[in-house]
């Protein structure tokens, strides 16, 4: 009895420690405001909040077909994989 109660403990503190782990998820995604380039290009700008409690920028260009962690060129097609990446997860 006293050992399955040891082991599960000790299982559920190595589950814990391989939570922290993992890298931060997207949690939420929210619309910010919109802008213009010194060029005249329009963007919006979204805040992602992670799963580690920070909240991260990432922007869309060229109607949302476009998605860049903050106004750096790392973007891709797709907002989710970009949110993933704000949040840290490659």
């Amino acid at each position: 009895m006293k050992t399955s109660v040891v082991l599960l403990g000790i299982g559920m503190i190595l589950l814990g420690s391989v939570n922290l782990l993992s890298a931060a998820q997207p949690t939420d995604i929210n619309y910010c405001a919109k802008g213009k380039t010194a060029l005249g290009v329009a963007y919006s700008t979204y805040t992602v909040r992670c799963s580690d409690g920070k909240k991260r920028e990432i922007t869309a260009w060229d109607n949302r077909k476009k998605w860049c962690v903050g106004t750096s060129s790392h973007c891709t097609s797709d907002q989710l994989k970009t949110a993933q990446q704000a949040c840290g997860n490659k």
